[in-house]
C-alpha cells in the first residue's frame, strides 16, 4: 500500500508535466488562425483529455469522438492511438491500452503524453525497468522534467528491489542519477541507498548529493556514519589518534564539515597558505566563524597548540571556540594571543559527541581590522606524551 501510494504520488508528478507540454503549444490561439485545421482540433481535444485527467475528472462528452474525427484526417498522427489507450483504459482493457500507447510512442518519440501514460502504466504493472525509462524520457523532454522526475525515481530509488533497474537508470543518465541522489539525501534515512547508487566511477568528493546527505545524518545526530561516508566517498586516510584533520591545512580536496570550512564573506576571509599555514583576515564589523571544523572528540582533557603571527593587539579579537553540536553555549573558548603563550587545556563532557571548533572573529566598540598567520597546529589529548 506504501509503494501504490508512492507510485500515485510521482504519477501526479509526471502528469503534470505531460499537461504543461500538451498546454504549450497554445492550440486555442492556434484555432483562431486556422479553427478546422486537423491538428488544432486534435490537440484542443488532446488538452481537453489531459487537463480532466489531471485533475481526476472525467473525460468532458463528445471530446474523445471530436478528436477520433479529427484524426481520421492526419492517420500518421500519435494522438489516436493516444486516445484509443486512454478509451482502453477506461475500459480495464490494460494489454490494448499499452499497445496504443506504444504505438503512439513509434509515431512520435518526443510525445509527452505516450510516454507518460506509459511510464503511469508500467509502473502500476510493476514493470519498473521500462516504468522509469519513460519517467527519464519525460525528463529530458519536459520543460524544467530532470528537477520533476528526480523526487519521482527517489521514491522508487528506497526499495532495495528496484536497484537494479535504478542502476541501469543512472548509468544511462547521469544528470538525472545526480538530481535524483540529492533529492534523496534529504533525508538521513537513504544514506545507505544513496552511496549503494552512486557510481564508484564518478563518486568523489565533488559529488553534489554529498554535501546534503552530510548534513541530514549530522542533523539527525549520526555523526559517526556522516564522518564515515565523508571519509569513504572523499577518500580520506587519516593516520591513527588525529584528532584534528588536515592541522598543516595542506589537504583542501576533502569538503566541510569534518574538514575545515574557510569564511569568505562580510565577515572576513580565510586562506590555506604554503608551509602549513593559515591566513586570516578579520575585517571587525561582525561576528562570525572564520574557519570551522566538526570533530568527534572522545570525552576527557584535550591540549591544543600553535604559533600565531600578527600584532599582539589584534589576536586579541581573534578567538577559538569549542560547541558541542546542538549547543548555543561553547565548551571553552580563548583567544588566539593568549592560545598563542600557552598551550589551550580545555575538557570534552560525555554529554558531547560531536564538537565544532572555530576560529572565529569577536568585533568590538571600535572596528578594527585584525590579521593573523597561524602555523604549527596540533590538538591532543592531555597526557598522551604532549
Amino acid at each position: 500500500m506504501i509503494l501504490l501510494c508512492a507510485v500515485l504520488l510521482g504519477v501526479q508528478v509526471v502528469r503534470s508535466a505531460a499537461v504543461a507540454g500538451l498546454a504549450e503549444g497554445a492550440p486555442q490561439s492556434a484555432a483562431k488562425l486556422w479553427p478546422g485545421h486537423p491538428a488544432v482540433e486534435t490537440q484542443l481535444g488532446m488538452v481537453a483529455i489531459a487537463l480532466a485527467t489531471g485533475k481526476r475528472l472525467p473525460i468532458p462528452d463528445g471530446v474523445i469522438a471530436d478528436v477520433t474525427i479529427a484524426a481520421l484526417k492526419a492517420p500518421l498522427a500519435p494522438e489516436p492511438y493516444l486516445v484509443r489507450g486512454v478509451q482502453a483504459q477506461l475500459d480495464g482493457q490494460s494489454a490494448l491500452a499499452r499497445a496504443a500507447f506504444l504505438a503512439a510512442e513509434r509515431r512520435d518519440p518526443r510525445s509527452l503524453p505516450a510516454h507518460y501514460f506509459l511510464a503511469e502504466q508500467d509502473l502500476r504493472n510493476g514493470n519498473v525497468g521500462h516504468g522509469l525509462d519513460e519517467v527519464a524520457a519525460l525528463a529530458t523532454l519536459a520543460p524544467g522534467g530532470v528537477s520533476q522526475a528526480a523526487p519521482f525515481i527517489a521514491t522508487f530509488a528506497r526499495d532495495r528491489r528496484n536497484w537494479p533497474a535504478v542502476r541501469a537508470l543512472f548509468r544511462r543518465n547521469p544528470q538525472l542519477a545526480t538530481s535524483a541522489l540529492t533529492a534523496m539525501a534529504s533525508n538521513a534515512a537513504n544514506a545507505d541507498a544513496v552511496v549503494s547508487l552512486s557510481d564508484p566511477a564518478m563518486r568523489g568528493a565533488a559529488s553534489l548529493w554529498l554535501p546534503p546527505l552530510l548534513q541530514s545524518l549530522i542533523a539527525a545526530g549520526d555523526y559517526a556514519k556522516a564522518r564515515s561516508i565523508w571519509a569513504e566517498v572523499a577518500k580520506v586516510r587519516a593516520a591513527p589518534g588525529d584528532e584534528l584533520y588536515d592541522a598543516a591545512f595542506a589537504q583542501p580536496s576533502a569538503p566541510p564539515p569534518f574538514n575545515w570550512a574557510l569564511t569568505s564573506s562580510s565577515v572576513g576571509l580565510a586562506e590555506r597558505q604554503s608551509n602549513g599555514r593559515l591566513h586570516a583576515i578579520f575585517y571587525g564589523q561582525q561576528n562570525g566563524p572564520l574557519a570551522r571544523q566538526l570533530l568527534m572528540l572522545k570525552p576527557g582533557a584535550y591540549r591544543l597548540s600553535q604559533r600565531a603571527a600578527g600584532d599582539p593587539a589584534q589576536l586579541a579579537s581573534l578567538m577559538w571556540t569549542l560547541t558541542c553540536v546542538r549547543a548555543s553555549d561553547a565548551v571553552a573558548r580563548i583567544d588566539v594571543a593568549t592560545a598563542a603563550r600557552a598551550p589551550w587545556m580545555f575538557v570534552v563532557p560525555a554529554s558531547c559527541p560531536a564538537q565544532w571548533l572555530e576560529l572565529a572573529g569577536v568585533s568590538s566598540d571600535i572596528v578594527r581590522q585584525s590579521e593573523v598567520t597561524i602555523s604549527d597546529l596540533k590538538l591532543t589529548r592531555a597526557g598522551n606524551g604532549s
